[in-house]
């Protein structure tokens, strides 16, 4: 026999504690750390692959210019992530999802900045208040959620803009193509400067470059 719309009632004012745990957890952890930038990619690319390498260059780039790095905290470019801001000497945070299957911390993360979530929603407010860029390489839906949730945050001004780097034309110049023609030009469902909330590149120095560049002039704090 189910639950009882009494007990459902009270099942769910239990769970807001939950939830609301895991915010002052990750907010009193990430508020101890260093401005960081949230690096994102698919969790099934393998190490010999090239997006593998050039992630870990990305990472260890951009720790010897002061960031630490974000990353959701598993295998494939996530790891690569963590293994190139480690490879570099800087801050290596890992958020870390618990998933049915795919996601198992990986090894690259900084022992005091491992913190694991329940909650996907969670998670995408920690990524996003406390990085200073995006950097986004190939991956799949999650990837392409965690696009999505600060373009559209940007766009509506909820939060501090900050640079959002695509890399790889040949992964992503499908999709820019599509929100160009589609959205823009046929629908008009964005703005023509809303295209300038994104650059994409094709090299490490490009993406670590935009970064870098975005910042000359700007102190840096959590987004909102």
């Amino acid at each position: 026999m189910g639950k009882s719309w009494t007990e459902m009632k009270s099942s769910n004012s239990w769970l807001l504690f939950k939830i609301m745990g895991e915010f002052v957890n990750g907010f009193e952890q990430m508020g101890l750390i260093e401005p960081c930038v949230s690096i994102f990619g698919s969790a099934r690319t393998k190490p010999h692959e090239r997006y593998y390498k050039e992630t870990v260059e990305i990472a260890e780039k951009i720790v010897k210019q002061g960031f630490g790095v974000i990353t959701g905290g598993g295998p494939g470019l996530m790891e690569a992530a963590n293994k190139g801001a480690q490879q570099g000497g800087g801050t290596s945070v890992g958020l870390n999802i618990k998933l049915p299957f795919e996601q198992i911390e990986n090894p690259y993360i900084d022992n005091d900045k491992l913190i694991n979530f329940d909650y996907f929603f969670v998670r995408k407010v920690m990524f996003i208040k406390y990085a200073q860029a995006f950097v986004v390489m190939p991956g799949g839906f999650g990837t392409l959620d965690e696009l999505f949730e600060a373009l559209t945050l940007i766009q509506t001004e909820k939060i501090t803009k900050f640079p959002i780097v695509l890399f790889g034309t040949d992964f992503w110049s499908g999709m820019l193509e599509w929100i160009k023609n589609t959205l823009l030009n046929d629908y008009a469902n964005i703005s023509p400067e809303d295209l300038d909330l994104i650059k994409i590149v094709d090299s490490v120095d490009e993406a670590v470059d935009h970064v870098l560049q975005f910042h000359v002039n700007n102190k840096f704090s959590p987004n909102f």
